[in-house]
Parts: structure tokens; C-alpha cells; sequence
């Protein structure tokens, strides 16, 4: 064989091996922190994840593969939270998904660099999270899943259910701007409907407890529970102690009249959470969160527990369950 083509054949040797190790190479494996305010096991919280890495299959982020996911539960304490989010930000991910202000401002507060993708917070900018909604400009972006005027959309709905409420009190953490931000959309719409309109902390099981049962001992209440940690971590006690003291009760997502609650109005949860998937991906592949405009949710969907209604003596009206989204029985 001649010297050239001895070469040639070597160096086309040497051209297949390397393309067939690259192909055998193990991909990058990149680490996506979760950060959520439930506790670990809450079941709402686990299927809005699995809806999560679901949306990440979709995009070719395989566990294991080329994806791995650390995960840090923080029971909406924010204590608690600013030592799991210190916790995951040591193990430099790639980016974090936040679920809930409580584990969003854990990691505002932890990091101004490892990219966030938030989920179910309301108003971002008030919380500080993003410049504008449309411009982040910093190292976070995300879902928002509502405007503040949904709170007297919640009361009319709750009213074409149980006519004869009198009182509503808004239920959540009173010192979150969340909480403020529904407070005045409610309280106008309460005004408007001759509705006396009241405010019932939630920060703790005790405060719910003593809550529920000093304003249900009086009839003609009902109650808006609103978006927040604290009503997933304490979805059981609130639904059991809504149907102790017959008290009829909205709520901001579907788990709840899956789970025993009346009713709900707001967006697909588990549908947000995975298209938060697609800004993880994105952010992954070298985008910028600061690039990234928030999402803002635009449809709703109305959920009606018809079995719980009638437990409580009421009669909804056929049209309400006819325009409901879904209706449980």
C-alpha cells in the first residue's frame, strides 16, 4: 500500500472513531432546583410537578438523562424557606422553578444570578421579583395567574351560589402584598352588594381554627379563600372546618372542590406549571430570564362541587351548573 493512501486511511480511521465517541458520549447532565412552599407529599403539589417534568419530556429533558431535579419543600415557613433556598442555590443549578411567594422570595433573597422560572405568583412586580412584566430585567421571570379584580369576581360567583350571605370574609396572610392587592377589588364589590366585607388572617392552623369558628358561629357568612401557600398546606383543615360551620366557600383552584371544597374559579394550575416547562427549556438552551416577558393567565375555569352544595342546603341554580366548567356529584 502506498505511504498516501496508508494516511488517508488512517486519518479516515480516526475521523469515525471520534464521531462514533462523540455519539457515545454521555449528554451534559443539567440540574434544575424545584422549590415549592407545600409540604413534601401534598398531593396538589406533587401533580402540579408531574405536569412539570411531564412539559419537560415533551421538550427532550429526560430524568436521569440529561436532566436531573433537586427538590426543597419549604411547608410555607419562611424560615424554613431561606435555609432550603441557601441550601439549593450552594449546588449551583442550572435554574430553579418556584412554586408559591413563599419559595420565590426564598430564592429573591438567596440569589441575584442562578436563573428562577416562577410559578403562581401574583403581581411579581409588587413582590419585588421583576421590574415589569413584559421587561424582567433580572434573573427571574415566570406565571402569573391572576389580576387583583379577581377577588370581586369570586365574591359575585360565591353570591349566585349562596344568595343569602350577608358577610364574606377574605381569608389569607394579611401582611402579604398578595393579600392587600385582593383586599380592594373585594372590598368595593362587597360595598356595591350591601356585603359586609371582612378580613380573616390565616398564617397558622390555630389562626384558621379560631378563625373559621368565630365567624361561622354567626349565620349568614360565607368565605373567599385566597391564592396562597398557606391554603394548600392547609387545604383539609379549611374544607373540614368550611362544612363543620356550613359555610359556603370559593376557592382559587380546582384541587379544592376535587377534594371536598364547594367551589373554585381561576386558571389550570397544572396546565401553568407546565408550560413553565417551556422557560426552563428555553433558559437551559442560553436565554435570559431578564429576556423573557412574564406570562399572564387568561383563561379561567369555573369547577362546582354539586354534592357539597347540597350538603350545605343550597340550591344552586341550573344555569350556574350548566356554565360551570366542570361539575363533581
Amino acid at each position: 500500500m502506498k505511504r498516501r493512501q496508508a494516511i488517508g486511511l488512517m486519518a479516515g480511521s480516526a475521523v469515525s472513531a471520534a464521531a462514533t465517541a462523540r455519539a457515545q458520549q454521555t449528554p451534559r447532565m443539567w440540574t434544575v432546583g424545584v422549590a415549592t412552599g407545600s409540604a413534601e407529599g401534598d398531593s396538589e403539589a406533587e401533580e402540579r410537578l408531574e405536569a412539570f417534568r411531564q412539559g419537560m419530556r415533551d421538550l427532550g429533558w429526560s430524568e436521569g438523562r440529561n436532566v436531573r431535579y433537586v427538590y426543597r419543600w419549604m411547608r410555607n415557613d419562611a424560615a424554613l424557606g431561606r435555609t432550603m433556598a441557601a441550601e439549593l442555590v450552594a449546588l449551583a443549578p442550572d435554574v430553579v422553578l418556584t412554586s408559591g411567594t413563599v419559595a420565590t422570595v426564598a430564592l429573591h433573597t438567596a440569589t441575584d444570578t442562578v436563573p428562577v422560572v416562577f410559578v403562581n405568583v401574583t403581581d411579581p412586580v409588587a413582590g419585588g421579583f421583576v421590574a415589569s412584566l413584559g421587561h424582567p430585567g433580572g434573573n427571574m421571570t415566570g406565571f402569573t395567574p391572576f389580576e387583583y379584580e379577581i377577588s370581586g369576581k369570586w365574591l359575585v360567583l360565591l353570591r349566585q351560589v349562596a344568595p343569602a350571605v350577608s358577610r364574606v370574609a377574605l381569608m389569607g396572610d394579611i401582611g402579604n402584598h398578595n393579600f392587600k392587592g385582593f383586599w380592594l377589588p373585594f372590598e368595593e364589590a362587597a360595598r356595591r352588594a350591601g356585603i359586609e366585607p371582612l378580613r380573616m388572617p390565616a398564617t397558622s392552623a390555630a389562626e384558621i381554627e379560631s378563625g373559621i369558628a368565630a365567624f361561622g358561629g354567626t349565620p349568614g357568612g360565607g368565605l373567599i379563600v385566597t391564592a396562597s401557600t398557606f391554603s394548600l398546606v392547609h387545604r383539609e383543615l379549611i374544607e373540614s372546618l368550611a362544612a363543620r360551620y356550613r359555610l359556603p366557600a370559593i376557592y382559587w383552584t380546582r384541587f379544592f372542590p376535587q377534594t371536598g371544597g364547594l367551589l373554585s374559579y381561576g386558571p389550570d394550575s397544572n396546565a401553568m406549571t407546565r408550560e413553565a416547562a417551556r422557560y426552563v427549556s428555553r433558559i437551559l438552551e442560553g436565554e435570559k430570564p431578564a429576556n423573557l416577558p412574564v406570562q399572564v393567565a387568561t383563561k379561567y375555569e369555573t369547577v362546582l362541587n354539586l354534592g357539597v352544595a347540597r350538603k350545605l342546603g343550597l340550591a344552586v341554580p341550573p344555569q350556574f351548573a350548566a356554565l360551570a366548567d366542570e361539575v363533581i356529584d
